[in-house]
């Protein structure tokens, strides 16, 4: 039956309270434990379907989002499933979000930002204000870059931004959907065989690098062009 765990190794194991493990269980995000006299245990598929919640947690997903997509899922589903789920789904942005309060984002960004900087910041997407005063920083990595192009003028970053986003917005669109016919579907069709299942996991932890320098990469050979073009011939 593999490992077995009380609600509160389950809880340890995956970060959650056990009050909220209940709470999932209660609203039929995990299956009933297998009860032992009267203690509830739980296995490495509830340990899965755990960890999916997570990932679906950390893109933005509202519970009701999230119970629809578990809903999809069969309650025997095998935890290797429910891992390859969870891989195709993880977010690609790995930074974590950081609070700080004025004088500490002074401080990262390596400079005095004024409000009117900041304005510029949240522009970009990169920090918001939050009502507690403080800064919460979306992109810790993009802060001092950030900070040097507060310098430009305000329109024009957030028609970049504006942009930037409209573009990688229809692009992720399109890359979801191509792998989604030429991987997953395939996959799928051929009855999920348990070593497809690797190899598609490998793929998808090698796809996130690749396809991020090859867009940076993409990027800066559409830019050099686009600069040439401006360049009149004579």
């Amino acid at each position: 039956m593999g490992e077995e765990m009380t609600v509160d190794e389950l809880a340890a194991r995956t970060g959650f309270t056990v009050r909220t493990v209940r709470f999932y269980a209660g609203r039929g995000l995990l299956p009933p434990p297998r009860l032992k006299g009267r203690t509830g245990l739980y296995g490495p598929d509830h340990l899965a379907r755990l960890e999916l919640v997570r990932e679906l947690q950390s893109l933005g997903l509202t519970l009701a989002a999230i119970e629809k997509q578990l809903e999809r899922i069969p309650a025997d589903a095998p935890p290797d499933d429910l891992a390859l789920r969870r891989a195709l789904l993880s977010p690609w942005a790995p930074e974590e979000t950081e609070e700080l309060d004025r004088h500490e984002l002074d401080r990262r960004a390596g400079r005095h930002l004024d409000d009117g900087a900041l304005a510029k910041l949240e522009a970009l997407g990169i920090a918001e204000r939050t009502r507690a005063g403080t800064v919460r920083v979306i992109s810790p990595a993009l802060l001092q870059m950030g900070a040097e192009l507060s310098a430009m003028p305000l329109d024009a970053l957030v028609a970049a931004h504006a942009a930037v986003e409209r573009h990688t917005t229809e692009l992720a669109a399109e890359l979801q959907a191509v792998f989604q016919e030429t991987v997953v579907r395939p996959y799928r069709e051929r009855g999920r065989p348990p070593e497809d299942r690797e190899r598609l996991l490998d793929l998808a932890a090698k796809l996130k690098p690749l396809m991020i320098q090859s867009l940076v990469g993409s990027f800066q050979r559409a830019v050099d062009r686009a600069i040439r073009r401006s360049v009149p011939d004579d």
